[in-house]
């Protein structure tokens, strides 16, 4: 369960109560002249270790009760840094390949975190006896030739300061540091450690593997910091992760009373849920002091490699950092390393006053200075049993370089003294004893490979990049910690295995890596995108639905894609479906009605022609033109038969005769009521005596006229299969999850001038019926002609926009329902009445029916006619 931040904030406030309230850590004392241990050899090395915090006043807040004693605690782990060179030195003095007939010694100090103090350590060892007097050395004899230190940059400045005075090799083991590669302030320092360029590139693979964008960054207030912080600010930047704070800490003057100071609740009160931490042990010694001692802070930690995150002040619990991920740089194993850390007892070294401190304050009770003076302690005990934070049997990266440095040492002496054999006189004895200055000659250009098989080299050009391994700081079922290797990280290799690392090897503690959201808003999942919140940085956004028609199959993605044209969204959004290919047809409703009117109404035709021919001799069927009547219901029976090829799959044959058989039977037949129409007028105006129009009165004349028309309109057609014919096409776009197969009309341009051709057809057959609809025949049919042609202009005036408006499916069942209505219209209006008069009033279908009829209706036509005149 996680708490809110808040809460955390308050917990820690109320729980980090000042030292002096909870406890009261009693120091152990050193006597007041800085202690050292030293082996004599032929040659001696000076080693600084940072071995343990001196107290000042403000360190505690009081003074120690005795005057003559220096409080103190020990920073236990780095003493297998001294015991690292110990060991080297011992295999050296052995190997009779290396160095022979020359033995080395050393000298170790401690190296505090005090500008004043780490000067007077060098200073003292200059001057030796333990005494501090500036350029002047009480040792008979100067054996001293090179200096092993510099666990960290400050340190490494601090001595080199001085140390460069009188052009002492300074062998520094600590992080590498681009500054103190400047060879006119620094000609006499040189970095064992290999180059950390790479290191903020790994720390971003690993935020991208596990999907973390918000993350808090602790540095320290130097120039390693400042240069760690633009260069992982930058990757994160590319890499669409961002920093949710930045916490720099001091660095001068590492004290107790600086972990009061205000970091520490502010990281606990931050949103972010994992912190990059990069320092070293001593810079960083203050963000330990810092944690509560005893509540947890729930957060996951990614620590560069230079921080031992198992190292703790006393009374202090692990649980805070368990589960933490540490680059740990990668070293090689040091054959006889291990067995060496076993034997190593006070009994074996009773010189060592730094080893018997150590044993005292690890197997003992840290805080009863009285310990000291026993003598009953375990000198016999082993460093294996000791837990992690205390000692670790696995040789630290640290404790790594310190080895390979004092091998450079031994190596650019041998390599000095085969020279000097070569060249020198035996009575000249000032080569025996070299001095510290005639070494560089040899570490500039030092190339070798250690015990391990590693290759070691000196020149800062040739210096390799660090290679890492990801460690993972556990709590073991046995209660014990350990360091437990869960990836790697080579920058060298190729992309996609530079960066490895198992999950299921992982443990976290408290929370499960794999589903930790370290985000500044929750993901924007499938179907959704990112809107960027104004002011904010690009990790906290909003999230919105994609726009119709398209997807996102990502989290947190700006912007949505669209699917390809044959595929469409799913209702949630975050996937393409293929489309369903379909086309007006006979299985669904619409397209069987339309296909069964269109049969229906074709098998009516053909009945009603065939009843006409049967009564072809009746007055009411020769009456206007018997030809022109069969023309036109042939006509109309092709019209009800071409919307049949507007229904099925649509094929090239078939897109290339729907439009153009269309518009040639509906020509016909609108040609024919043309014609129809005409012959009324001529034939009632041919009735007057001496009329020349009775030779107009001809059935070949009507008949030619329907011709003239249709080929006008087959002209039309052709014209337009010629030069831009319908063609089988796709409709993507206008009904979802579909693809429509249709016609496309090619050439618009040509559809719309067929349309019109047949509608300044209509019209003129309207008009001249409209003017005729009162004319005394006995069948005349103008009436009928002007309703039809009404019925037939309406639905086409109403066909044209709502044609312009659909899409699809429905713009072909629009066609379709407008050449079924219209020609509805033509057969009911024009047919009907007769077939009525054929079929139930017969007594009206004779000739004398039809003379009482037409005198009536002459008689009423000229009484009319004289009325109005």
């Amino acid at each position: 369960m996680q708490v809110p931040s808040v809460l955390l904030l308050a917990l820690f406030l109320l729980l980090n109560i000042p030292s002096s309230l909870v406890r009261k850590e009693h120091f152990p004392c050193f006597e007041q002249i800085n202690p050292r241990v030293h082996q004599d050899g032929d040659l001696v090395i000076g080693g600084f270790f940072p071995l343990y915090l001196m107290a000042v006043k403000n360190f505690t807040g009081a003074e120690h009760p005795h005057k003559a004693c220096n409080p103190h605690q020990w920073l236990h782990k780095n003493y297998q840094q001294v015991l690292a060179l110990m060991f080297a030195v011992e295999e050296i003095n052995r190997d009779p390949s290396l160095l022979p007939n020359t033995t080395l010694g050393f000298h170790i100090y401690n190296n505090y975190h005090s500008d004043a103090r780490t000067l007077e350590s060098s200073l003292r060892w200059l001057s030796g006896q333990g005494q501090t007097i500036p350029n002047y050395s009480c040792e008979r004899q100067d054996k001293s030739l090179a200096i092993i230190g510099g666990a960290t940059s400050a340190l490494s400045v601090q001595m080199g300061t001085l140390l460069e005075l009188y052009r002492f090799p300074q062998m520094t083991y600590g992080p590498f540091d681009p500054a103190l590669s400047d060879k006119v302030q620094f000609p006499s320092l040189y970095q064992m450690a290999p180059q950390d360029s790479s290191l903020h590139l790994g720390i971003i693979q690993m935020l991208m593997h596990f999907d973390w964008t918000w993350v808090g960054l602790v540095v320290t207030d130097d120039m390693r910091g400042e240069k760690f912080l633009g260069d992982i600010g930058e990757e994160m930047r590319k890499s669409k992760a961002c920093m949710a704070f930045t916490e720099k800490i001091p660095v001068s003057e590492r004290r107790h009373a600086e972990s009061q100071v205000g970091f520490m609740p502010r990281i606990i009160a931050s949103s972010a849920k994992v912190i990059i931490v990069h320092g070293d042990t001593d810079s960083l010694m203050i963000l330990r002091y810092s944690q509560p001692q005893i509540f947890s802070i729930w957060k996951v930690w990614i620590i560069t490699s230079h921080w031992d995150v198992t190292i703790r002040p006393y009374n202090h619990a692990g649980d805070t950092f368990y589960g933490s991920l540490i680059f740990s740089h990668q070293t090689s194993e040091i054959p006889g390393f291990r067995a060496f850390l076993r034997t190593v007892t006070p009994a074996k070294y009773p010189g060592d006053i730094f080893l018997k401190s150590f044993w005292i304050s690890a197997y003992e009770y840290p805080d009863e200075p009285a310990k000291m003076e026993r003598e009953d302690c375990s000198l016999n005990a082993s460093l294996d049993i000791l837990p992690l934070h205390y000692f670790d049997m696995t040789m630290s990266s640290l404790s790594y370089l310190v080895y390979n440095a004092v091998y450079a040492v031994a190596w650019a002496l041998h390599e000095m003294f085969q020279t000097r054999s070569e060249t020198r006189s035996v009575r000249d004895e000032e080569f025996l004893v070299p001095q510290p200055w005639q070494l560089h000659s040899s570490l500039r250009n030092l190339d070798f490979n250690n015990t391990a098989g590693a290759h070691v080299v000196l020149d800062e050009k040739k210096n390799p990049v660090a290679k890492y391994d990801i460690m993972n700081f556990v709590m073991m079922p046995n209660y014990e910690e350990a360091l437990v290797k869960v990836g790697q990280f080579v920058p060298q290799a190729p992309l996609g295995q530079d960066f490895t690392i198992c999950n299921k090897d992982i443990s976290s503690n408290w929370i499960d890596l794999k589903t930790l959201q370290a985000v500044c808003t929750e993901h924007c999942g499938f179907g959704l995108r990112k809107i960027a919140q104004e002011g904010e940085p690009i990790c906290c956004f909003d999230c919105a639905q994609c726009p119709e028609g398209e997807i996102s199959n990502q989290r947190n993605m700006d912007n949505c894609m669209k699917c390809p044209e044959d595929q469409y969204p799913n209702r949630e959004k975050d996937r393409c479906l293929p489309k369903v290919v379909t086309f007006l047809n006979t299985e669904e409703p619409l397209g069987l009605i339309l296909t069964c009117m269109a049969l229906s109404f074709s098998l009516l035709t053909l009945l009603i022609l065939i009843l006409f021919v049967k009564h072809q001799d009746t007055p009411i069927v020769k009456a206007n033109n018997r030809i022109l009547s069969y023309t036109l219901l042939i006509s109309l029976i092709f019209c009800f038969l071409c919307s049949l090829l507007f229904i099925g799959r649509p094929t090239t044959v078939t897109c290339l005769l729907r439009q153009t058989t269309f518009g040639v039977v509906f020509t016909m037949a609108v040609s024919s009521v043309l014609a129809k129409t005409i012959m009324v007028v001529l034939a009632f105006k041919a009735t007057r005596p001496g009329s020349k129009i009775r030779m107009w009165v001809q059935p070949q004349v009507y008949n030619f006229l329907v011709l003239i028309c249709s080929m006008i309109q087959v002209i039309l057609c052709g014209i337009w299969l010629g030069t831009s014919p319908p063609f089988l096409g796709t409709d993507t776009h206008s009904e979802p999850g579909h693809i429509i197969i249709e016609c496309k009309e090619g050439s618009v341009i040509a559809f719309y001038c067929v349309l019109s051709y047949m509608g300044i057809l209509a019209l003129g057959s309207f008009m001249v019926a409209f003017l005729a609809r009162n004319l005394p025949d006995t069948f005349n049919e103008a009436k009928f002609i002007t309703f039809s042609m009404l019925v037939f202009c309406s639905v086409w005036v109403c066909f044209l926009p709502t044609y312009q408006s659909s899409k699809g499916k429905a713009m072909v069942a629009m066609e379709v329902f407008a050449i079924l209505a219209s020609s509805i219209g033509l057969l009911v209006c024009i047919f009907i009445p007769k077939c009525y008069v054929i079929l139930l009033r017969p007594d009206r279908n004779t000739s004398e029916w039809l003379r009482n009829k037409a005198d009536s209706r002459v008689r009423n036509f000229a009484s009319g006619a004289l009325s109005r005149a």
